[in-house]
């Protein structure tokens, strides 16, 4: 009988005089907590987004245990141990997946024509009761552990939970039908290069005049983009109030209150090196701990990382979700997306496993989004590099991303430009992202590729003036791996939103297209020919000129005068860079450079290959390979008046 089932665990006497008293004045009585305790969870119960039993317990004033016992008999509720009684599978299909876990509610029995529930959060029951469908309004409830609840509802609609992950964003807007009819592809890949080669052997002169003019147009294009860059930094010097950010220079305190929950997904995938270093990091966070929400994203299959994980007491504030293994695709972006309906937060945030972000780094998002139009969705913050003299590319990647977050960005952003983001220290309104769908599972620069469709459906990014360190990549094969997945993904992206350039056009305005073929197609075509640029550098400096032998003496002083022009920017960009970032050994170290960039284009060529014969492949990067990536104090913790507890 179902109503056997209902096991009443132990809890600590309660009488019916006391159940009948507030909440607080309860747990004193029975010295639960103390006075001080309660005063401290009530004071903040009114300045957070958080419940009296969620601050005593994120605290570790009272076990989840516990609390759970005393709220059961407050509401008059019984117990339920899911592991000697699980559920029954036929009532799995009474509530959605995602119903259920964002009200914490499972079907668990049926007693006669009434279903009971089970929920993880009864002092939440009468906003449970009002959301379910009219059929279960009727419903027993019963209580049980949340993280049991968790577990259940995964088990049970793994398959849904799973293909919701793939497919959550639109066909149409998605780049997975790159991968329909592959071997056609590769056939017509090698047509349209067979095809060149004829050309070139029929038409030499007309092939390499659009291969210049080509060159030359997008050369023009990157400059531009530079010198939007240098222009939007000189302005910001003058007055700071003209930059895309909102600087946090009051205190915490002066946030708008009431302070929100805040979600952050930790994907990893194959390390177990970095586990413990990224969990001592991530402990310097001063955010409170109730509205705190870690959910370290695992793969099923990666039993190392796991073992590590295991291994390692987490706090209470940061959680495990296991994403099951699907159609074959195993990319950032589908973890994400199977992780998300499991979050708690309404701001969803995104750091990688090597990440060490500012310990004030939520403050400052919570007083961003709370000051910021309804439009912006999403923060983007600095990211920089904590080995950044690891070795000559490390250097060069510094400097790189340095010109790319503190110069770029910011000009990009002035311009009215739509952001493609980085793929880390992302912050999103949980409400926009939910309506976009999340992430494209099968674009392998997934984090790109939901910059434009933010702005395409009418939102907007800022940046966030906080900076989160990571790990620069900075064996030269690796470096080339990840960046060909970074251009891969770029392309992908290209491809999928020029689909229809019209409605591009309609959705981004004439400004915003032209941005993005300046950001996407100038920087692919740069990559994949720069040999052409090389060769143009050349007869610059009196070497045989293939390219440019045929043209007027005026017209090749134009050229090398464009060269000078894109030589001179860079480096002042770069320049400006390295000033920003207060490293001054790195401005000797500019030069490299010029032999730092040919390696992106051996990535172009491969990403290239790639996106035909295999567009979904993810050349993973190893993360804990240096002794900065695997080491614990990259920051000096800030002390919080909300101290986590390991």
């Amino acid at each position: 009988m179902a109503a056997a089932r209902l096991q009443k665990l132990s809890a600590p006497p309660l009488t019916r005089q006391s159940a009948r008293l507030p909440l607080a004045r309860a747990l004193i009585e029975r010295n639960t907590v103390t006075p001080w305790q309660v005063f401290y969870a009530l004071q903040h119960e009114a300045q957070w987004d958080a419940s009296l039993p969620e601050i005593l317990t994120a605290r570790g004033w009272i076990s989840e245990p516990d609390m759970r016992a005393l709220l059961a008999e407050r509401h008059d509720l019984r117990q339920v141990d899911l592991s000697r009684t699980p559920p029954a599978a036929e009532l799995a299909t009474l509530l959605p997946p995602e119903f259920c876990l964002q009200h914490s509610v499972l079907p668990w029995a049926r007693l006669g024509e009434t279903v009971i529930l089970l929920t993880g959060r009864p002092q939440a029951l009468e906003t449970l009761r009002a959301a379910l469908p009219d059929p279960l309004k009727s419903a027993l409830f019963a209580v049980a552990s949340r993280q049991d609840i968790e577990h259940h509802i995964a088990l049970f609609h793994r398959k849904s939970l799973t293909h919701r992950a793939e497919t959550s964003v639109a066909e149409a807007d998605s780049c997975r039908t790159l991968g329909h009819a592959r071997k056609g592809k590769t056939a017509i890949l090698l047509a349209i290069l067979t095809l060149i080669a004829g050309l070139a052997a029929a038409f030499p002169t007309l092939l390499r005049d659009t291969l210049l003019f080509w060159t030359l147009l997008t050369l023009m294009g990157a400059i531009f983009l530079r010198f939007a860059a240098l222009y939007q930094a000189a302005v910001s010097a003058r007055d700071p109030t003209a930059a895309n950010t909102l600087p946090e220079t009051a205190p915490p305190t002066a946030i708008p209150l009431p302070l929100p929950r805040i979600s952050v997904l930790v994907p990893l995938f194959d390390e177990p090196e970095i586990a413990s270093a990224l969990i001592q990091r991530l402990t310097h966070l001063t955010y409170p701990r109730a509205l705190l929400e870690i959910v370290l994203v695992l793969e099923e299959k990666d039993t190392q990382t796991r073992a590590a994980i295991a291994k390692t007491r987490l706090p209470r504030w940061m959680r495990v979700v296991e994403v099951p293994a699907g159609s074959g695709i195993t990319t950032k972006p589908r973890a994400l997306n199977y992780a998300l309906p499991f979050c708690r937060g309404d701001i969803i945030g995104v750091w990688d496993a090597e990440d060490a972000p500012a310990s004030d780094q939520l403050e400052k998002v919570a007083a961003h989004f709370a000051r910021a139009a309804p439009d912006v969705a999403c923060l983007q913050g600095t990211l920089d590099y904590y080995n950044p003299y690891t070795n000559w590319l490390s250097r060069c990647f510094t400097i790189e991303y340095a010109a790319w977050f503190r110069l770029v960005l910011p000009g990009l952003s002035k311009l009215g430009f739509a952001i493609p983001l980085g793929g880390t220290t992302l912050f999103f309104r949980r409400a926009i992202l939910d309506d976009l769908g999340g992430w494209d599972s099968h674009n392998v620069t997934e984090d790109a590729d939901l910059g434009i469709r933010l702005a395409r459906h009418g939102y907007r990014t800022e940046l966030l003036d906080s900076v989160t360190q990571e790990e620069a990549n900075c064996a030269p094969i690796a470096w080339i791996r990840q960046r060909s997945r970074w251009l891969k993904g770029y392309a992908a992206t290209y491809i999928v939103h020029m689909r229809q350039p019209r409605q591009l056009l309609q959705s981004l305005g004439l400004r915003g297209f032209m941005g993005f073929q300046l950001i996407f197609l100038c920087s692919l075509s740069q990559f994949l020919l720069a040999p052409l640029l090389w060769l143009l550098w050349g007869a610059a400096f009196g070497l045989p000129a293939p390219l440019i032998g045929h043209l007027t003496p005026n017209m090749q002083t134009a050229i090398t005068a464009l060269l000078l022009t894109a030589a001179a920017t860079n480096g002042a960009i770069w320049i400006a860079a390295v000033a920003k970032t207060k490293r001054p050994r790195l401005y000797k170290w500019i030069f490299a450079m010029l032999i730092y960039f040919p390696l992106a284009t051996l990535a172009a060529f491969k990403g290239m290959i790639e996106i035909a014969v295999a567009p979904f492949y993810w050349d993973k990067t190893r993360h804990g390979r240096t002794a900065e990536g695997i080491s614990h104090g990259v920051e000096t913790p800030v002390q919080s008046t909300d101290t986590a507890e390991i």
